[in-house]
């Protein structure tokens, strides 16, 4: 299989799974475990291709983006969405990474990935059929207090298979936040967090790559860009019809497929 053709299918499971509540990362090592495309190249480029997800969200957020650097509300006090609130969201998940990173990464193993699809799965219904009436219908509704709890529920994702977005979009309906303001400040709270922790992993990896990847990884970057967009577009359209539960139970059929096809 040519490295485009395998860098345009890892670019759609990328750009598919990264924002939704279901683990890019379990989704990744499976659909490389199934094309046999494994080892340090791989991993290399998996962690390059976060990039196109990162610049979908810059894309669909600009506006909300660009905002943040205007600290007029924050200093007015107004009750607006700011850059306060990313901190807030960022501040744990952060802390917890920097201070823990290499026990996080000795944690990317595949037999920790199928427990956290699974314990991913199980949070995700609890906020589901536990979820208070929401009193942030938008973002700049969300308090501080909501957007440190959603940080904080952030964390769980340091387990592999966990799903960052699964957690932060369970800890933002049961702080009282509705679908679409948690899966929002998800999305927002993603770019800075994966920018950082990307280019980390990039940054010790480039050595092992060399010009005849180039094709590899600009196919799965471009792919994973577009497929990104158009998964967040519709991502939000439909989650507030059909809620997170069947995200859950998919997660949890994943698992059984993951320990069927890596683990065995």
């Amino acid at each position: 299989m040519s490295d485009i053709f395998i860098g345009m299918i890892m670019g759609f499971v990328e750009g598919m799974a990264e924002f939704l509540p279901i683990s890019s990362t379990g989704h990744l090592i499976l659909t490389g475990h199934l094309l046999g495309f494994e080892g340090v190249r791989a991993t290399t480029f998996e962690v390059f291709i976060q990039f196109g997800a990162i610049l979908a969200i810059a894309v669909l957020y600009w506006k909300r983006l660009l905002s943040l650097f205007n600290i007029q509300p924050l200093l007015r006090k107004e009750k607006k969405f700011n850059a306060l609130h990313v901190l807030l969201g960022i501040l744990p998940a952060l802390i917890v990474g920097l201070v823990f990173y290499k026990q996080i990464k000795s944690l990317f193993q595949p037999e920790v990935v199928v427990v956290g699809l699974v314990a991913g799965a199980i949070l995700m219904i609890f906020a589901e059929k536990k979820r208070p009436e929401p009193i942030s219908t938008n973002l700049d509704e969300l308090t501080y207090k909501q957007a440190i709890t959603i940080g904080l529920f952030q964390c769980l994702a340091v387990c592999p298979g966990f799903s960052r977005a699964g957690s932060t979009i369970s800890g933002g309906l049961l702080s009282k936040a509705n679908y679409k303001t948690a899966s929002e400040f998800s999305f927002l709270i993603a770019i800075p967090l994966m920018a950082g922790a990307t280019s980390l992993d990039l940054v010790k990896n480039w050595g092992n790559l060399s010009s005849a990847d180039i094709p590899l990884f600009a196919a799965g970057f471009i792919t994973s860009f577009i497929v990104a967009i158009i998964a967040v577009f519709t991502f939000l359209k439909v989650l507030g019809k059909i809620g997170l539960t069947p995200f859950a139970y998919y997660r949890i059929v994943l698992a059984v497929l993951f320990s069927i096809f890596v683990l065995l």
